[in-house]
Order: structure tokens, then sequence, then C-alpha cells
């Protein structure tokens, strides 16, 4: 199980472009890409509630509306996806593989097909796909039970503290990515640390 944005795409320009479109109107000061990743990783809600002022979040439900309409409209104009990612989707084609996204489902889905790695996932869902979304267990267990795996033969691989949460909740092994969003000191609850995704390889055929 991966997570998508600071794990397998880099999404922080295209995001920091959607937030900073959807401020333009009420006079809050622009992000910078640098402010954008200290934000990301809890779902658009969370996102918007961080980035507007107290005495304007009565302006939530607008600014949501304006963010995903552009965001939507500009999905993979800077997005990327990670160094060797492809190639190490491609070395564990004997496995089940899914994504778990705090992102919408809708919009992870897309975003995954536009750069054409969507076909390397059995399962692709979202923040609005099960109950609750990541640190909650919730996603990875629905994940497992869709995929008919167990949890003893389960791994979850993110960028933050999120899916490292979620996945000592569920009781999966935890591989914690250092390239993506967070730093190395925020992700030292996970089993494993990898600094470049194909470690991922050899450490799979370990387990």
């Amino acid at each position: 199980m991966f997570d998508l944005d600071g794990t397998l795409v880099d999404t922080a320009q295209d995001i920091t472009n959607a937030l900073n479109f959807a401020l333009e109107p009420y006079d809050i000061k622009i992000l910078t890409v640098e402010d954008t990743i200290k934000l990301i990783g809890e779902g658009v809600s969370r996102l918007v509630e961080k980035v507007l002022p107290v005495e304007k979040m009565h302006l939530k439900s607008d600014f949501i509306r304006r963010f995903l309409e552009y965001y939507s409209e500009h999905l993979t104009n800077n997005s990327k996806e990670y160094p060797h990612i492809r190639e190490t989707l491609e070395n564990l084609t004997n496995l089940r593989k899914a994504v778990i996204s705090n992102k919408r489902e809708d919009l992870s889905k897309r975003l995954l097909e536009k750069l054409g790695l969507s076909e390397y996932f059995d399962l692709i869902i979202g923040s609005d796909t099960a109950s609750e979304r990541k640190p909650s267990a919730v996603p990875v267990l629905y994940v497992i039970n869709k995929l008919g795996v167990s949890i003893e033969e389960s791994i979850i691989v993110g960028d933050s503290n999120y899916d490292i949460e979620a996945g000592r909740k569920a009781g999966v092994k935890t591989v914690a990515v250092t390239y993506g969003y967070r730093h190395r000191e925020s992700l030292t609850e996970a089993d494993y640390i990898i600094d470049d995704i194909r470690e991922l390889v050899p450490l799979v055929q370990k387990l």
C-alpha cells in the first residue's frame, strides 16, 4: 500500500498554485512550495483549515470550491513521479498493490492515470472512499479487505507520520521514505526507513 503525495508523486507545486488561486480574492498571504509542503497530508478540508485565518473560516466552503476547481483543471501541470518509482513498481509485479491517499479518490485516480501510473495498482482509494482517512487504520483495513490479503503480509509505504500511524494502528509493517515532504526525525516510528524507493524491492523480498 502506497501513499500518493510525497511518496509516489511530487505534487507540491500544483497544490501550491491551486491554494494561491483560491486565496487570491481574500487578501491572505500567498504560499510558497515550502509552506505548502508543511501543510500537506491530512486532506483538503484540514489543509484549508490550516491556511485560512480564524476570522475568515466562514469562507471555507467557497475556498474549497475554488481550490478544487482550479486543482482539478491543473492536476499535472508540474506534478511528476519521483525518481525510480516506475521501475520499482515494475519490480513488484507479483504483489497486489494499492494507493491510499488523503486526496479525494477521483483526483487520486485522475492524477495517476495522467502520469501513466494507475495501471500498476489493483486499487486506488482516497479520503472519501472509506469512512475515515489516515492516520486512522480504517482505510488500510479497507484495502486489506478489498484485496483479500492478510494483515501479516501487508506493508504500507509513505512519507509522513500519518501513513506510519495508520499502518501501526492496523497492525501492518510500515516503511517510511525520506525523500518526500517530512523530515526523517518525524518518521522514527516506522519499522523501516529508506532513502531511495528502489530499496523497497529487496526489503519486501526479505519480509
